[in-house]
């Protein structure tokens, strides 16, 4: 064996901590003592050391038992990182990729990692079998292709292990294909102990009624596309990353290809450092931007799914979710690239521009698993939905186009409060918006000199005026879709009207 590969195994031998320990312990109670045929599920937040963990079982399995092991993973990085690891425990393991077609030397090992297409190929060629599995460990276990193998080791004791215990494919819950569930330590508790970062998060409202659902239940890349390149986003994005994570090495999260060259393009023009990464570049593309992202202090990676996992770069401070998701598992994946510890690091920064956290949570706040482990579909229902969670946005002027309007003291308006001194003084709701349309047409008229600016000027308040108009619909007890936007429209078309009037007042009221 070589130097060489002495410093590698070395230096991938982990210290198991405590926790990881305990749930050893409690995971070869069940291997021991569990009914034949058992499935287990193990639960532990990305970062907390999965692959350490199932590694050293392994190890202890393969040294107590005259049986061999089968690691199972769905992504060829993963096969390598996750060999890597295991000789670092000193298990001897032979990768089963698209290149070994037979195994004549199977004896010659104990452990075997595969990519669950290659293998479920290899068996369905009968080209291939393997004798005497007594453990098979699938990683990222939330992924439905295990599924296509489990009647090859119908003898074997299964150890799904996952961050997140929800399956990919709602029809298919991770309670058919697993008896029981294992949570390890939390989020939060990593964190108090010093095993992961703490996360900053700053969320930037975003209106999604225009996305639309695919049938895997997410968001479609098109929809997604259609928003996230429109100027306006490209603008709010830009503007996240400065107020928030300027200098910092930042990873950006899309949801498709046109989007992240979008993001590339915007940030290159503005005169950042920037690379755009997916699945269709080479493999020494990658391997290069990987390299300058990691050299790089203030380096900017815009990518698409492609580093959701099998993705490990401690030197990140700063995720920016540009985009919305409806999957759980995803959204941990994303915000665990930058969870990783390092001298001098223990915060980092999370930018959702996408109402992720208002759907899920804060990425550290307390998670029930048993619970959507047992009854995933109650979990996915309950979520909340966009139009739930727009209703309450609360709607900030930015800056450059409060400059604008620097003769006006005070630009807000209280829709809800005002509505309710209306009806308190039994006085009709319409009055609420009369009120509204007199202070942006006030607005518009103070702050230019010639009507034409004043009627430019208030094009600038559709989204004040949309924000408005929502929080008056829902102030009623009952208001369609079709009528608010009637309400929308006709506000537009008053508030063009009452500027005019509001103008010929003003040049009337001027001194001779």
């Amino acid at each position: 064996m070589s130097q060489n590969t002495l410093e590698i195994e070395r230096e991938e031998k982990k210290e198991l901590y405590a926790y990881q320990k305990g749930d050893i312990d409690a995971i070869f109670d069940r291997l021991d003592n569990a009914p034949p045929k058992h499935h287990l599920l193990y639960q532990l937040p990305t970062g907390g050391g999965k692959t350490v963990i199932f590694s050293e079982i392994v190890r202890r399995y393969l040294s107590n038992n005259d049986k061999k092991v089968v690691v199972l993973t769905h992504r060829i990085e993963l096969c390598k990182q996750t060999s890597k690891m295991l000789k670092g425990f000193g298990v001897s393991n032979k990768i089963i990729n698209s290149k070994v077609k037979e195994l004549p030397d199977q004896n010659d090992y104990s452990c075997f990692v595969a990519m669950v297409e290659t293998l479920k190929n290899r068996i369905n060629d009968e080209k291939l079998h393997l004798d005497n599995i007594g453990l098979v460990i699938i990683d990222e276990a939330h992924y439905n292709s295990f599924r296509k193998l489990l009647n090859s080791f119908k003898n074997a004791f299964i150890l799904g292990v996952t961050a997140t215990p929800l399956s990919s494919n709602i029809k298919l819950p991770m309670h058919q294909s697993y008896d029981e569930l294992i949570v390890g330590d939390t989020i939060g508790s990593l964190i108090d102990k010093g095993f992961l970062a703490r996360a900053t998060t700053y969320s930037y409202d975003v209106g999604l009624t225009s996305l639309k659902v695919g049938i895997n239940g997410d968001y479609t890349v098109k929809s997604s596309d259609d928003l996230y390149t429109n100027s306006m986003m490209q603008e709010k994005l830009l503007h996240a990353y400065t107020e928030r994570s300027l200098g910092k090495k930042t990873l950006i999260f899309n949801n498709g290809i046109h989007t992240s060259l979008y993001v590339y393009d915007t940030f290159r023009e503005a005169g950042y450092d920037i690379r755009h990464l997916d699945n269709t570049s080479s493999s020494e593309e990658r391997k290069d931007i990987l390299q300058w992202f990691k050299k790089t202090p203030d380096a900017i990676l815009t990518s698409v799914g492609i580093l959701t996992t099998g993705f490990d770069e401690p030197t990140v401070e700063t995720i920016i979710l540009n985009r919305a998701t409806k999957s759980l598992t995803l959204y941990f994946q994303m915000i665990g690239r930058g969870s990783r510890k390092l001298p001098g690091k223990d915060e980092f920064t999370v930018i959702d521009l996408g109402n992720n956290a208002a759907r899920f949570g804060l990425w550290s706040d307390p998670v029930n698993w048993q619970h959507i482990f047992k009854s995933p579909e109650f979990y996915l229902e309950n979520l909340r939905d966009d139009t739930e969670i727009e209703m309450y946005f609360k709607y900030s002027m930015p800056p450059e186009l409060r400059a604008k309007f620097s003769k006006t003291a005070d630009v807000t308006f209280d829709v809800d409060e005002e509505h309710k001194q209306a009806i308190k003084q039994n006085l009709r709701s319409k009055i609420v918006l009369d009120k509204s349309l007199e202070q942006h047409a006030a607005m518009c008229v103070d702050n230019t000199e010639l009507l034409p600016e004043a009627k430019a000027l208030s094009k600038e308040l559709e989204d004040d005026i949309e924000d408005r108009i929502k929080r008056f619909a829902k102030c009623l007890s009952q208001c369609s879709k079709n009528y608010r936007e009637w309400l929308l429209e006709d506000y537009k078309q008053r508030l063009t009207l009452l500027i005019g009037k509001k103008y010929r007042e003003k040049i009337m009221n001027e001194p001779d």
